[in-house]
């Protein structure tokens, strides 16, 4: 008898027990519990800095929470992902940005107080977007072709969001494929470079299409190609890379990300990635990115990570060989 009733005390206690809620189930349940931040690398009007301000917008509405925009400018976009691994893991703060915080800025910055590749993980992949080479329009420069020669000329430079950003290893790349010597210019981010490169301060620049569009279409800047494989939706007359310099297949997009730390509880990303490819589908978030040369995306997290897997392979023999090393 007394064993029966031990263990019946023993199953009352695991049924009660199993309806305690873990510090971890509790969290979850309650997430959202605080206003939530969104940091990037990027400076206001940056395409990084656009789409978080699109998603914190629809992220307020369907969490019933303020998300906030932070701008964590220089050091090659690695200030964001420092500052939001410093914070709980709890799915409240998060880092958007290009896909070289994890890809490439692992390889050329080595005093990095974190490893990207495993301190964090994507939600969602948000949106490809691609560079675009423009000149001043003072150059009389309209082909890709008059650039290399002019450059052979004379001591020419180009201007980039800073080092390691896309800018920078599109321009290297540009360079290297081409064996041209131009002087690399790097900026805080593409606002300023764009600026000085429309200013006649810097011959050209590789911006992102978002930085430069509207100047193009003005006239304020001779776009030369578009780094994407496939010709931009927004600016088709302008030839790829590829198509410029006669090396088919030659593609350098890059992506945007949203990211929470490693240790953030599988329920509070689940939440997020829900809520995150929701966003990007709501038509106005679509045509909103469209018009700035971006495809948007929302994938699932699961499919970020194998993207980003498939790009860190792609770029680490690209680094390489190019031998940046920034600090």
């Amino acid at each position: 008898m007394q064993r029966f009733l031990a263990l019946g005390l023993a199953g009352a206690l695991a049924l009660v027990a199993g309806f305690i809620p873990s510090p971890v189930a509790a969290q979850t349940a309650q997430f959202p519990s605080a206003p939530m931040r969104i940091l990037t690398g990027a400076p206001p009007g940056a395409p990084s800095d656009i789409i978080s301000r699109l998603l914190a917008e629809r992220l307020s509405t369907q969490f019933k929470q303020p998300v906030i925009v932070e701008n964590k400018t220089g050091a090659g976009l690695n200030l964001a992902p420092a500052e939001m691994l410093k914070a709980k893991p709890d799915g409240h703060t998060l880092v958007l940005g290009v896909d070289t915080v994890v890809t490439v800025n692992p390889l050329v910055y080595k005093r990095l107080t974190f490893d990207a590749r495993k301190d964090m993980v994507p939600v969602s992949m948000l949106a490809t977007f691609n560079l675009v080479l423009v000149c001043n329009a003072g150059l009389k420069v309209t082909a890709v072709r008059q650039l290399l020669e002019k450059a052979k000329q004379s001591k020419m430079t180009y201007a980039s969001g800073g080092n390691g950003t896309p800018g920078h290893l599109a321009g290297e790349i540009f360079l290297q494929t081409t064996r041209t010597a131009m002087v690399h210019v790097p900026y805080r981010g593409p606002s300023p470079a764009m600026t000085d490169v429309i200013g006649g301060q810097v011959d050209c620049g590789w911006l992102a299409g978002p930085t430069v569009l509207p100047h193009v279409k003005s006239g304020k800047l001779a776009a030369l190609a578009v780094s994407s494989v496939q010709p931009s939706l927004s600016l088709p007359e302008v030839p790829t890379l590829a198509q410029a310099i006669g090396q088919a297949g030659l593609d350098v997009t890059f992506k945007q990300y949203l990211w929470v730390p490693a240790k953030t509880p599988g329920p509070v990303i689940a939440a997020l990635q829900t809520a995150v490819v929701e966003s990007m589908q709501q038509p106005a978030i679509k045509a909103r990115l469209a018009d700035l040369d971006m495809v948007p995306m929302g994938t699932t997290s699961a499919q970020a990570a194998e993207t980003l897997k498939a790009d860190v392979a792609r770029w680490d023999p690209v680094v390489r060989r190019l031998n940046l090393q920034l600090d």
